[in-house]
């Protein structure tokens, strides 16, 4: 069965980078888009980047671009997202996701458009 596994959060200090990795296994991914959500504490979860398998197309929500990069490494099966320069408003729980949708580069990913989810990494930015 397909699995997302994530892996690289932590608790840093404002201003420093992580990259968050995604290791994707259980079927043939080459149609898919690949995601990023994330769910702070009371809050509800939101999109953050999306990448097409291909790694030719992305999406980011406004308030993160120009700080957060996703990418894709297709011999690894591994989804990457770097954030630099983090805030304490990035603290969050960080979810990996796959889906077959893909609306072009003014979509607005929702969490209905992705089939598989992986148990998500903890990253905290302190102040």
């Amino acid at each position: 069965q397909v699995q997302l596994v994530e892996s690289g959060g932590g608790l840093v200090q404002a201003g420093a980078s992580l990259r968050l990795s995604c290791a994707a296994s259980g079927r043939t991914f080459s149609k898919y888009t690949m995601g990023w959500f994330r769910q702070a504490p009371g809050n509800e979860r939101e999109f953050v980047a999306a990448i097409t398998w291909s790694g030719g197309s992305t999406v980011y929500r406004d308030s993160v671009k120009g700080r957060v990069t996703i990418s894709i490494d297709n011999a690894k099966n591994t989804v990457y997202l770097q954030m630099n320069s983090l805030k304490p408003e990035d603290t969050a729980v960080y979810y990996c996701a796959a889906g077959t949708t893909w609306l072009g580069r003014t979509w607005s990913p929702r969490i209905s458009d992705f089939d598989y989810w992986g148990q998500g990494t903890q990253v905290t930015v302190s102040s």
